[in-house]
């Protein structure tokens, strides 16, 4: 009978998480190949770290028309990750080599090299700390100076864990976040990782724009001044920008 009671609460507790669709406020240009690892809005450019090994950049683009002004190349045995700027400095992360690197906003140029363990995914800041996940259910919450861990959380909801949390964003003091292999968008709690919002992004890319190469949605950018949203994909030929609508309930 408890046992049944808990199965109850969690239902209830997953099916009460808001739910959320969206509204295409703008379509711009994204380069088709970038493989999206990770995605930041600064000062009236986007900045995109792109993955696979041979293939990985660190780019400065400008968000109306997709020209790309700097750009850096990353050494091709690695496999570039997400970025986060913070302090005008841009982190980035790689995949599966442990290394991360700290550039100069302004030059792009690698200031130094840092160390972390497991896989690296994504990273976001509130301005003060940064947010880090590896893939997994968990976040790592790290001191915006040192780099060094301070604590961890994870991601869930009424049904427990929530696995494969992807691209990180923060937005208006939660944390969105790209949920792998799914068209889902995550609103969570920086404090205890409770999910607190769910949006579904499907049917963004057209069936016209699916007969080129393309791959999972990720990356997501912020506007805080202009209050603006950006998603897109892996290899995706454009970048979205979204407005959030709550899903009607009966």
């Amino acid at each position: 009978m408890i046992r049944w009671w808990l199965v109850c609460l969690a239902s209830l507790a997953a099916a009460a998480t808001p739910e959320y669709s969206y509204k295409v406020i703008h379509v711009y240009p994204h380069d088709p190949t970038s493989f999206t690892e990770g995605l930041e809005y600064r000062g009236g450019y986007l900045y995109e770290s792109t993955g696979e090994e041979g293939h990985s950049v660190l780019r400065k683009v400008k968000l109306e028309t997709g020209e790309v002004v700097q750009e850096i190349k990353i050494a091709p045995h690695l496999f570039g990750e997400g970025i986060t700027i913070l302090n005008q400095q841009i982190v980035q992360l790689t995949y599966k080599t442990q290394l991360g690197f700290v550039y100069d906003l302004a030059t792009m140029k690698q200031k130094r090299t840092f160390i972390y363990q497991g896989e690296g995914w994504s990273l976001t800041n509130d301005g003060k700390q940064i947010y880090m996940d590896d893939g997994s259910a968990q976040i790592r919450v790290w001191d915006g100076a040192t780099l060094v861990e301070k604590r961890r959380f994870t991601v869930h909801d009424g049904n427990g864990p929530v696995e494969q949390v992807n691209e990180l964003e923060w937005v208006a003091g939660e944390i969105y976040s790209n949920v792998w292999q799914t068209d889902q968008m995550l609103r969570i709690s920086p404090v205890d990782g409770r999910v607190l919002g769910r949006v579904n992004l499907a049917g963004l890319l057209t069936a016209e724009d699916r007969k080129a190469r393309v791959d999972v949605l990720n990356g997501i950018a912020y506007d805080a001044a202009g209050k603006r949203l950006f998603v897109t994909g892996k290899w995706w030929p454009k970048l979205f920008e979204i407005q959030l609508v709550p899903k009607k309930t009966k």
